[in-house]
Order: structure tokens, then C-alpha cells, then sequence
């Protein structure tokens, strides 16, 4: 089915500076980011050597959070076809994902669920394939969290003396939409701040929660006090 490249690729270790961390709970998670595995997918099987289609994309749940946003869920079930290079033979693959959206608006949180629980389901289902697609990161003898650390440490803010742990400040929940893009919420002198990859890009997610963009220090920021935010 494959031949001895993607084979040798396949094998090869995990490049911890792909791994990007989050805390959930008290938890810290180790995972992969979308785009990564379809660049991966693209250089390992090749550009139309396999495509992903959407079996089931439903809505599990919808509420209000205690800022009025609205707080969408939705499951999804993606299946994989890889083909080998003359397109004769194919391998299939099939899992399920889970994504929720926050947003002001009924439209915006339906989007961001959405999204979410497809890309979910997209990695889930290309982990069949090995180290190159995360399946290592599920294997808890294995030190990938102190790897990623170290490859992905975040410049955090100025001031930092002030500077709380996200999970000790405040409820987590209202910024699950936020964790689970990869970013991370510190405070700062009254403030909060977003953190984290590409956060001008994921700004419709931010804005969502409240934020607002600070272009003197390139900052997404919210007022916050305690027991409040």
C-alpha cells in the first residue's frame, strides 16, 4: 500500500516542536493543530492521494454562559480514504469529534462548533496512522508535554510580577472556546490577556469572549476583577 518513503516517514519520531500544549482542569494536554496534520497528510500520502468526507455533522447541545453568549456543541463523524500511488488500492478510516463554539451570536457559535468538531474528528481519524499524525501522544509513558514545553515556551507579558495562573484567577469555562483553539489566558495588573500562536488570526474567537486588540502592545486584553470574569 505504501511504499518505502512514506513508510520510513510513518515510522519516524513525533517532532516535538509540532506539539502544541493547553490546560484543561488541572490537566495539561498535548495535541496537534489542524492544519499541521493536513500539511502532514499532503507531504506523507500526496496532493489528491486522499480526501476526508463529513458522515454526520449534528448539534449534541445549546445554552447561554453567564455573559450571554451562546455556548453551541456539536459531534462529528469523518471518514478518510488514502490511496496508494497508482489510485488502486485504498486504506479507509472513520472516527468522531467533538467541538463547541462561544460567540455573541447564534450564527458565530454554530460556525465555530461546527469547525471544531470536524477538525476534531479529522485528526482523531488520521492518528490510525501513526507517530506523524499524534497517535504517540495518546502513550502516557512517553514525555511529550516537557518536549513541547520547551519548543513552545510563550513570551508572557510585561510586568509579569502580578502575572496568576489562569485556573487559580478564574472559571475556566468561559474560555474553553479559547483552550481549545491552543491558547492560554493569563491576568495582568487588572487585566486579562490572551496568549499563545497566531492570535490575530483566531481574533473572531477572541473578540467572542469579550476581548478587545491593545495595537500599541499587539495584545488582546479584558478587564478583569475577581470573581467577576
Amino acid at each position: 500500500m505504501f511504499n518505502n518513503k512514506q513508510l520510513e516517514v510513518l515510522n519516524t519520531e513525533l517532532n516535538s516542536s509540532r506539539i502544541k500544549t493547553r490546560e484543561k482542569g488541572n490537566i495539561n494536554l498535548s495535541y496537534l493543530e489542524g492544519f499541521d496534520v493536513i500539511e502532514t497528510a499532503n507531504k506523507v500520502f500526496g496532493f489528491g492521494n486522499w480526501s476526508y468526507t463529513i458522515s454526520k455533522l449534528e448539534q449534541v447541545s445549546q445554552e447561554l454562559n453567564q455573559n450571554q453568549n451562546y455556548v453551541v456543541c456539536y459531534k462529528a463523524l469523518v471518514n478518510i480514504l488514502v490511496y496508494d500511488e497508482n489510485h488502486i488500492k485504498l486504506v479507509n478510516r472513520e472516527d468522531v469529534g467533538f467541538g463547541s463554539g462561544i460567540a455573541k451570536t447564534l450564527a458565530d457559535s454554530h460556525e465555530s462548533g461546527a469547525k471544531e468538531a470536524i477538525t476534531d474528528a479529522l485528526k482523531r481519524s488520521l492518528r490510525s496512522f501513526g507517530n506523524q499524525f499524534g497517535n504517540s501522544l495518546y502513550d502516557k509513558s512517553r514525555n511529550h508535554q516537557n518536549q513541547a514545553k520547551q519548543q513552545n515556551k510563550q513570551i508572557p507579558p510585561s510586568n509579569n510580577q502580578n502575572q496568576r495562573n489562569s485556573t487559580q484567577a478564574f472559571n475556566q469555562y468561559e474560555y474553553q472556546s479559547l483552550y481549545n483553539l491552543g491558547l492560554n489566558i493569563v491576568e495582568q495588573n487588572g487585566f486579562l490577556i490572551v496568549v499563545g500562536d497566531d492570535i490575530f488570526s483566531k481574533k473572531d474567537s477572541i473578540k467572542a469572549c469579550g476581548f478587545r486588540w491593545d495595537g500599541k502592545t499587539k495584545q488582546w486584553y479584558k478587564q478583569f476583577e475577581q470573581g467577576v470574569a
